[in-house]
């Protein structure tokens, strides 16, 4: 192993919960639940060779946490009743057995919802129709539909929905902790977006207004699970929907929303960009890592994208990255921490995992 790569390999805490290295594996929609919703045989081989190859930290797909709006696709996992939360048990059981830990990615899809088997209709923050198509990757199909705006009450059932789904996370499935999924264009992201929240009530406004349905949901979570248990953040720019979205407010909307998720209580922040250390706005300027590190200092950062290069994880650390989360080197490299380890060359991505659709391969099962 390359001595200027040693930093990943060493042990990281988030609030209490210890961390053999830094390594994380990025949340990635893959669509191999049972139509109700349930984690499959599947989801467990696939998620075990990820700690068996020596990841410290592997954050869930997005799960969606209610039986109203917030299911995204056809055969997403859920934590929406007792059932799906024990379903989860052998794959939490089986990463945690081979050394690794657990957080689950808590999803509420919006007006980006391609399939939900309990509404025939989406809602968001705004009757506005969200840009793009929906993906063919997850079995979509043409326009999404204009949502309906959500009402007050619709906003607190949301809410308690998140808050729900830590609890079953936590006391019926045995993760180590959750992870709130505030990015990617879905509903929590929705409200954050100044083009997809045209509200002028208490939901709407500045960029860190926009961000206060997040930070309800961070204290709903924190409220039902106490202080002991790592809860996280996950926050981008670009969206599943509409990729090189930028922050119009630049530098200093960031700045804003830095400070408001550090006054939260979240013990980390989860940051994915295109490609992670690339300027956040403007040419010559500071990544959005960066500047998560100076705006939110006592919070724990993981960055993600394009960092599959283990010289880019680790510039990552020097630019204020706690822990570096892998997307597409994860899939090509389920063992990537072990074969940093011992020296061993990384395999490209092979874009047929993903291929016609984003479901689990059978080569993605084999240990």
């Amino acid at each position: 192993m390359p001595s200027a790569s040693a930093p990943l390999l060493t042990t990281a805490n988030i609030n209490g919960l210890r961390l053999p290295n830094r390594m994380v594996v990025a949340p990635m929609t893959r669509i191999s639940a049972s139509p109700d919703g349930q984690a499959t045989d599947a989801m467990v081989r696939y998620y075990e060779r990820f700690a068996k190859g020596g990841f410290g930290l592997i954050v869930t797909e997005g799960i969606y946490t209610d039986q109203a709006y917030s299911q995204g696709y056809a055969n997403q996992p859920g934590l929406s009743d007792v059932e799906q939360a024990r379903a989860w048990r052998p794959v939490v059981q089986a990463i945690q057995a081979a050394g690794g830990r657990v957080v689950a990615q808590l999803m509420h899809a919006g007006a980006l919802s391609q399939a939900n088997r309990f509404r025939d209709h989406t809602v968001g923050p705004s009757a506005i129709r969200p840009k793009g198509k929906q993906m063919a990757l997850y079995r979509g199909d043409g326009e999404y539909p204009v949502p309906r705006e959500m009402t007050e009450a619709e906003i607190t059932e949301a809410i308690g929905g998140f808050s729900r789904a830590a609890l079953l996370a936590m006391e019926v499935a045995g993760f180590d902790g959750v992870e709130i999924h505030g990015a990617n264009g879905y509903l929590l992201d929705q409200f954050f977006t100044d083009y997809t929240n045209a509200r002028n009530d208490g939901w709407g406004g500045a960029i860190a207004q926009r961000l206060r349905i997040t930070t309800e949901v961070i204290r709903a979570v924190r409220q039902v699970l106490g202080a002991a248990v790592p809860v996280g953040v996950r926050i981008s720019q670009g969206k599943v929907n509409d990729f090189f979205h930028k922050w119009q407010e630049a530098e200093q909307g960031a700045a804003d929303v830095f400070r408001v998720l550090a006054e939260s209580s979240v013990d980390y922040i989860h940051i994915t960009e295109f490609e992670a250390w690339r300027p956040a706005f403007a040419d010559g300027g500071a990544s959005l890592v960066q500047l998560a590190r100076i705006h939110a200092p006592d919070v724990t950062i993981i960055a993600n994208g394009s960092l599959h290069a283990a010289e880019q994880a680790t510039a990552a650390l020097a630019d204020g990255a706690d822990l570096i989360a892998l997307g597409r080197g994860a899939l090509s490299n389920p063992d990537w921490p072990l074969r940093l380890q011992a020296g061993q060359p990384l395999a490209e991505f092979n874009p047929a995992l993903l291929s016609p659709l984003g479901d689990i391969k059978p080569e993605e099962q084999r240990g």
